[in-house]
């Protein structure tokens, strides 16, 4: 009779642990990115007495095994720019001040005074940042901090590829009342605008001539107030019977070479392209009034870096003062296999033990790991109906298991008794 105080305090001190687990569930119900942690109750060895063993007498329950749930928790968008949540299984990476790797579902991020992306308790978060050939994001490499300098200028891309989209009318004299002139802007390597104008007049019959000209206080060889006729970007263009351009030929772009630019930059070297990638004519001579469709030009001038967001996928987007949007990141995410084994460090994040699986590194949406969604954030998945559930139980098998000792202890005082 005397073993059931012990399996009775076996019984109160596992109903305790889950109590505390059960508190620590609820207390942090609001707490971004949270699993909450289900309990494992298992019995202890028992003890046969009587004839043959006919009866078995147990010796309790051992500590619980507390067991993080990873389900999903609910998404709440319109958060932060830099805020992230993870759709599905998977982790993000996060690196501290010691070097030590680290994983968190929590994707409320920041940068620093340094210009790093880190976590809400300063970790850098991991991704990618090197740039491929093409300007996109490198993701095959290693990963490493994610820098993105607040405040940064884009350094400005000088003008060397433009196109213009129009028709010249073909029912127009070939005097100077057929002239027609087109404005296209272009950047120097200073990021300086220059507007470039190509004047077209029509000289006889599917034949135009064609000038560039350019403000000429903008280069050193022109006088303020009078255009610049830019040399050799100059010439004829024919058309055929049906209006479409055959001279010059496709494959024969022409080249607008502007030197000794007033404000000291570089000579621009434009090619100006009169057919689109795929061969067909972007100037036409048809029976309607002359009038330009569309201009393009790759340059830009310097612009300031006004924010920062994450956007769906998890690509990291700078956002300019001119409007240009540009991709400078990539968040990393990490599959792992068994994440109940993993180790709860504090902060939202958590460590690999020995019985961890190797982590699988990759871009979000690849390889079983679950999509970033950008400016959200994970919930906490612990239910609050489950936990008061939960609570109640382990009250009354508390309550229940301290009845046993209080009689247990009632008959060992009438033992007692029976010798006096």
């Amino acid at each position: 009779m005397f073993n059931v105080f012990s399996t009775a305090l076996s019984a109160l001190n596992a109903t305790s642990t889950a109590i505390d687990v059960t508190g620590n569930n609820l207390a942090n119900m609001d707490t971004t990115g949270f699993k909450g942690s289900d309990m494992a109750f298992s019995d202890l060895i028992s003890q046969s007495i009587g004839n043959n063993g006919g009866t078995e007498v147990g010796f309790g329950t051992a500590q619980p095994l507390s067991i993080q749930d990873f389900s999903q928790g609910a998404i709440q968008s319109e958060t932060g720019p830099l805020d992230a949540a993870i759709q599905g299984s998977g982790f993000f990476i996060a690196q501290n001040a010691n070097g030590n790797t680290l994983y968190t579902r929590d994707g409320t991020f920041q940068v620093n005074d340094s210009g790093n992306l880190t976590t809400a308790t300063g970790e850098d978060v991991q991704g990618w940042t090197a740039l491929n050939a093409d300007g996109s994001i490198n993701t095959s490499g290693a990963i490493g901090n994610i820098a993105i300098t607040s405040g940064a200028l884009k350094p400005p891309a000088a003008t060397t590829d433009m196109t213009v989209s129009l028709n010249l009318n073909s029912t127009a004299t070939a005097d100077a009342t057929s002239s027609f002139s087109v404005p296209v802007t272009s950047y120097d390597s200073l990021g300086t605008a220059h507007v470039l104008t190509v004047d077209f007049q029509k000289t006889g019959s599917n034949t135009w001539n064609y000038q560039v000209t350019l403000p000429g206080s903008d280069v050193t060889a022109g006088t303020a107030g009078t255009p610049f006729d830019i040399p050799n970007a100059s010439g004829s263009m024919t058309f055929d019977a049906t209006g479409q351009l055959t001279s010059p030929a496709a494959g024969s772009p022409i080249a607008v070479a502007i030197p000794g630019l007033s404000d000291g930059a570089a000579d621009m070297n434009i090619t100006w392209n009169p057919y689109s990638s795929a061969g067909a004519g972007l100037i036409t001579q048809f029976g309607q009034a002359s009038a330009s469709s569309a201009n393009t030009q790759n340059g830009e001038a310097a612009a300031q870096l006004v924010s920062v967001s994450i956007a769906n996928g998890g690509a990291i987007v700078a956002n300019y003062s001119d409007g240009i949007q540009t991709t400078v990141g990539q968040v990393a995410v990490a599959s792992i296999g068994n994440p109940s084994t993993l180790i709860n460090a504090g902060n939202n994040e958590y460590t690999l033990s020995a019985n961890t699986d190797n982590p699988s590194v990759g871009t979000p949406g690849t390889g079983g790991r679950g999509t970033v969604v950008g400016s959200a954030l994970e919930a906490s998945n612990v239910d609050l109906a489950t936990q008061f559930t939960n609570l109640i139980q382990f009250q009354r098998s508390y309550e229940a298991n301290a009845h046993v000792v209080t009689t247990a202890d009632q008959l060992s005082q009438d033992t007692i008794n029976l010798i006096h």
